[in-house]
């Protein structure tokens, strides 16, 4: 709640400011048509105190107990408690202590049955004043609490979908590197690098709000020498690098499910390699994949899922985005163009 915009310290120069502008409208009010400072009586510095104190006793106590589990009961008690908190209020100043300090009293017959009836014309402004100023803050507060919780919800949800990471390929890649050690393959030590690579990208870049794209892509490159190590196979793939500069920050796995998808559902070879093109500026990034289907594979996309990936664009670059999926002959066409 430190986030908050709207504060104790903001709250208390709200009140500065109301306070301000109602002694401003009053003096000016009151100088202009009737009233001169000069002539402001006692009744008047007396009728100023019970405002303040009914102010703040409905601000700070009552409105709180109504809104705490509003029903319209609670109001009607809420409001009739108010007024005969400013009815007492003016009965004990005005007609004991004023008599006891001062040898004055507003009504010469100090009924406290004249000051309930009469307050029923004065003791409004207070209470409404008040529970604006109570109810205008308050709203403010539930936007600012209401955007806290909409963004800690967003992050939420973007960490949840980055844990979702296929643990079959870190289970097979494992396998396939013990088999190498076991066999005294030289490419077990290669194997080890590239699986340790993938997992500091995994632990500690993609927990960052964004990385550069250059890192983005070596684990991409990274996790396509490991699919090679695994099914012997060299050259999968065909890269088209348009990048203008590297260190352009993008949001961590946005392209790399693409490529996922291509090596878990696609079929290739070095003679029939999955084909990748990305092209980067400051402004644009293009990313697209092309992979032949495999028999008896489908053509939606795998990995983190494509709804996973729909919904993190839409979280980080909403409007700035198209992700689009085409089927042509025995190829699939994935492809992502983000406005930076």
């Amino acid at each position: 709640m430190e986030k908050l915009y709207l504060n104790k310290k903001t709250e208390a120069g709200l009140h500065i400011l109301f306070w301000t502008l109602t002694l401003y409208f009053v003096v000016v009010g009151n100088t202009v048509y009737y009233l001169k400072i000069s002539e402001i009586d006692l009744f008047l510095k007396t009728y100023a105190v019970v405002f303040i104190l009914t102010f703040y006793f409905h601000y700070s106590l009552v409105m709180p107990k109504i809104f705490k589990d509003f029903k319209w009961p609670k109001l009607i008690a809420g409001v009739i408690i108010s007024y005969l908190f400013f009815a007492l209020a003016r009965f004990t100043i005005e007609q004991v202590l004023t008599d006891w300090w001062f040898g004055k009293t507003n009504y010469t017959k100090p009924a406290l049955g004249s000051y309930l009836t009469d307050n029923l014309l004065y003791s409004p402004r207070p209470i409404i004043l008040s529970s604006f100023l109570w109810l205008v803050i308050h709203v403010i507060r539930l936007l600012e609490y209401n955007k806290i919780i909409l963004e800690e919800q967003k992050n939420t949800e973007i960490k949840f979908l980055k844990a979702q990471i296929n643990p079959h390929f870190i289970f097979n890649t494992l396998n396939n590197i013990y088999s190498m050690v076991h066999f005294q393959s030289p490419e077990s030590l290669s194997a080890i690098e590239k699986l340790s690579s993938i997992m500091r990208f995994t632990t500690y870049e993609a927990q960052k709000d964004h990385i550069a794209l250059s890192e983005e892509i070596d684990y991409i490159k990274a996790y396509i020498e490991l699919e090679e190590l695994r099914h012997y196979e060299n050259n999968i793939v065909q890269w088209t690098d348009a990048v203008e500069d590297g260190k352009i920050r993008i949001a961590p796995y946005i392209l790399s499910p693409l490529v996922e998808n291509a090596l878990k559902h696609g079929a290739y070879s070095d003679k029939d390699p999955i084909e990748i093109t990305i092209k980067a500026n400051a402004d644009n990034l293009n990313f697209e994949v092309i992979n032949t289907i495999g028999k008896q594979k489908t053509d939606k996309l795998g990995g983190i899922g494509l709804d996973n990936l729909k919904n993190r664009l839409d979280m980080l670059y909403p409007g700035q985005y198209k992700l689009t999926t085409d089927r042509f002959e025995n190829r699939f066409k994935a492809s992502i163009h983000i406005q930076l």
